[in-house]
C-alpha cells in the first residue's frame, strides 16, 4: 500500500519578514521563519501561479492580478479560470501516483486539476443584486463543511470595506476540517488574507496592522496543531511584503492629457475606450503595465510617463525579457517608482466625470487595482475615490520587501522558485 507525504501549503497574504522581525514574532510552531526575495512583480497572482508551475511569468502568463486581451481590446482583472496560468502543475506526479490534491480560496482555481475546490463565485443578478457563493467540487463540499463548523463564508469579509479576520477564520477552519474528513487530501493548498486588509489600509507601522499580526498568529498556531493531529507537514510562506504607501501617481491621467488614452463621454462620465487608445496603463500596485495599440506612439507613450515623475523607471522589452516577464502577448512596457510610490488607475479630473463604477466595488471593470475599495466613501452604499487614505502597497522585491517563510519539510530555498520546485521533489516521492 502506498502512503502519500501529507502537506499543507499556506499562502499568507502580505507576510513580510521584516514586519514579523519588527514586531518579534520569530517562529511557528517550533519552526523558524526564515526570509527569501519574493518574485517581481510580487502580486498575488504572478505569486501564485509561479508557485503552482515553477515557471516565471513569461511562461505562465500571469504578469499580473489580471491581463489584457488583445482580441477583446480590454483588460481583465481578478477572472478566476484555471486556464489562464499556463504550464504543468507541480502536482500532477503527485496526483498520478494516488495522492489527492484540493485548493482552497487560490487565484484562478475554477477548472483546476485537483480533487477538492473550493472559491468564492457570487452570482450576479439580473437586478443588479448578488448571490453570495462559493464553487465547491465535490459539489457537496462547501455545505458540508459549512454544517460542521457551524458558519458560512461571506464575500463582504474577503474584500470591501468590511474585509477583515472573519475571511481569513473560515478558511483556516475550513481547512482543518478538510484535513478531518473521510478521504482527506494528502495536499492541500490554501490561503489566508485578512493581515493584507490591514497592512494596505493603515500601513504596517498602525497599531491595527500589528492587531491583525497577533489574530494571524492565533490562526497559524491553531493550524499548525491540527496539522500535527492530522499528521500533516506545513508549509507558510509570503506571497509580498507590504511597506508605508507615501504617495500616488496617475499614469492614464498622464496618457490622456497627451491625447494617448482615449474616453467616451457618457451623460458627461469618461468611460474608457481601449479600441481608439493608443496607449494605456493597467495600474497594480507599485507596478503599471503598459500596453499600445499603436507602436508608432511608443516614443511618445515613453515622453508622457517619464514626464509624471523624475524617480519613474522604465522596464523596457530587452529588461522584461532578462527578468522572465516578456511575451508577445504581455505588456510593451513595466514602470515602477521609489517604494512606496503606488499607481491608480483614474484617467479623469474631476469627480462628476468619473463613471459609476468608480465608488463601488467593482474588481472586473476597473482598469487596475482599486485599494480604495477597502474604505467607504462619502456614503455607506459607495467606496472611497480618495487615494490619500491607502496606508499601504507593494509590488517591488528588494532586500526590505523580502517575504517570511516557514516549514516542518527539509527544504532549504536562496531563491523564492526554490521553494516552489523543492516542493515538487518531495511530491514525486512517497513512502509505502
Amino acid at each position: 500500500m502506498v502512503v502519500m507525504r501529507r502537506i499543507l501549503v499556506l499562502q499568507i497574504a502580505a507576510l513580510g519578514y521584516a514586519f514579523l522581525e519588527q514586531n518579534g514574532v520569530k517562529e511557528i510552531g517550533g519552526v523558524s521563519f526564515r526570509r527569501v526575495r519574493s518574485l517581481f512583480p510580487a502580486l498575488t497572482c504572478p505569486v501564485q501561479a509561479m508557485f503552482r508551475t515553477g515557471l516565471p511569468p513569461a511562461r505562465n502568463a500571469m504578469f499580473f492580478n489580471g491581463f489584457y486581451e488583445h482580441d477583446l481590446q480590454r483588460p481583465f482583472f481578478w477572472e478566476q479560470s484555471s486556464r489562464l496560468v499556463k504550464g504543468e502543475r507541480i502536482w500532477q506526479e503527485y496526483r498520478h501516483n494516488g495522492g489527492k490534491c484540493a485548493m482552497l480560496f487560490w487565484q484562478q482555481s475554477l477548472g483546476e486539476q485537483v480533487d477538492y475546490l473550493l472559491s468564492p463565485a457570487p452570482v450576479h443578478t439580473h437586478g443588479g443584486g448578488m448571490i453570495d457563493a462559493v464553487y465547491a467540487k465535490p459539489a457537496d463540499l462547501y455545505d458540508n463543511i459549512c454544517s460542521d463548523i457551524g458558519s458560512r463564508f461571506r464575500l463582504h469579509s474577503y474584500w470591501g470595506p468590511l474585509a477583515g479576520l472573519k475571511s481569513s477564520t473560515f478558511i483556516a477552519q475550513a481547512t482543518c476540517n478538510l484535513m478531518g474528513r473521510d478521504g482527506a487530501p494528502e495536499l492541500i493548498f490554501s490561503y489566508l488574507p485578512h493581515l493584507d486588509y490591514a497592512l494596505q489600509k493603515h500601513g504596517p507601522d498602525h497599531s491595527k496592522a500589528l492587531r491583525a499580526l497577533s489574530e494571524l498568529m492565533d490562526l497559524l498556531s491553531e493550524i499548525v496543531s491540527c496539522c500535527s493531529k492530522r499528521g500533516y507537514e506545513f508549509l507558510f510562506f509570503g506571497d509580498y511584503a507590504i511597506g508605508k504607501a507615501t504617495r500616488v501617481l496617475f499614469p492614464n491621467r498622464a496618457l490622456y492629457l497627451h491625447g494617448l488614452f482615449r474616453a467616451r463621454r457618457v451623460k458627461n462620465r469618461l468611460y474608457p475606450d481601449y479600441c481608439s487608445s493608443d496607449a494605456f496603463a493597467v495600474t497594480d500596485h507599485e507596478v503599471a503595465f503598459i500596453y499600445l495599440n499603436n507602436k508608432e506612439k511608443y516614443e511618445k507613450c515613453l515622453e508622457a510617463i517619464r514626464a509624471i515623475d523624475a524617480e519613474i523607471s522604465v522596464m523596457e522589452r530587452e529588461q522584461m525579457a532578462a527578468s522572465g516577464l516578456f511575451a508577445d502577448s504581455g505588456p510593451d512596457f513595466i514602470i515602477t517608482a521609489s517604494p512606496g510610490t503606488w499607481f491608480a488607475y483614474p484617467w479623469w479630473e474631476e469627480p462628476g466625470e468619473a463613471p459609476d463604477f468608480a465608488t463601488h466595488v467593482d474588481i472586473h471593470n476597473k482598469p487596475g487595482f482599486d485599494p480604495c475599495e477597502l474604505f467607504f466613501g462619502w456614503h455607506p452604499c459607495i467606496i472611497s475615490t480618495d487615494t490619500s487614505k491607502v496606508g499601504g502597497t507593494h509590488g517591488h522585491n528588494s532586500e526590505e520587501r523580502d517575504v517570511a517563510w516557514a516549514t516542518s519539510l527539509d527544504i532549504k530555498a536562496h531563491e523564492f522558485g526554490d521553494i516552489a520546485l523543492q516542493l515538487k521533489q518531495y511530491l514525486g516521492g512517497h513512502t509505502a
